[in-house]
């Protein structure tokens, strides 16, 4: 199955200029969700970890299949004021703008390996937040899978160049 087949491509979306991948055609085809997650589950496999976190709000859609599947925690990390505990918090850009990350403080503990999953990896700069929370938190990021990359955006490249692991299901130029 080719998982690019499931993808929408809405341009001028939520700006002009952008060419926005939409994920929702993907998961309502339940073949294709399937799939997604399987392979999603495969990969990190390769991988040590004791947790899963994923990024609002999509990327909980995957996560939270993977974290039931693999009978793994499941971390939310939240945009701003949406969690109602203690909070560690982190400020970055992204391609359209700028944004708040958070994660409840015990969430994450010492030395927890987290792999972390997200829709979607363009620029990068939500994936170096949700890094940034997790050792803040002083978890490890186990690695990073997304199941699409935008690969001219190079927000992959330079999370490798950081030292991450990353895994990518599906790529897309970002424009």
């Amino acid at each position: 199955m080719n998982l690019k087949d499931y993808i929408r491509s809405i341009p001028d979306y939520p700006k002009e200029g952008i060419l926005f991948r939409d994920i929702t055609t993907l998961i309502k085809d339940e073949n294709a969700f399937n799939e997604t997650i399987n392979q999603i589950v495969e990969r990190s496999k390769k991988y040590n970890f004791t947790k899963i976190a994923a990024i609002e709000s999509r990327g909980f859609v995957f996560a939270s299949a993977v974290s039931y599947l693999l009978k793994k925690p499941f971390i939310m990390l939240r945009k701003k004021n949406k969690l109602p505990a203690e909070v560690h918090s982190i400020d970055f850009e992204l391609e359209y703008g700028t944004a708040t990350i958070e994660v409840h403080k015990d969430s994450i503990n010492k030395d927890d390996n987290v792999l972390v999953i997200d829709d979607l990896i363009a620029t990068g700069g939500t994936a170096e937040a949700a890094a940034k929370l997790i050792e803040i938190s002083k978890g490890n990021v186990a690695a990073f899978i997304f199941v699409i990359n935008l690969f001219d955006l190079n927000g992959s490249d330079n999370l490798v160049k950081k030292g991450y692991n990353v895994e990518n299901l599906i790529e897309f130029p970002g424009h």
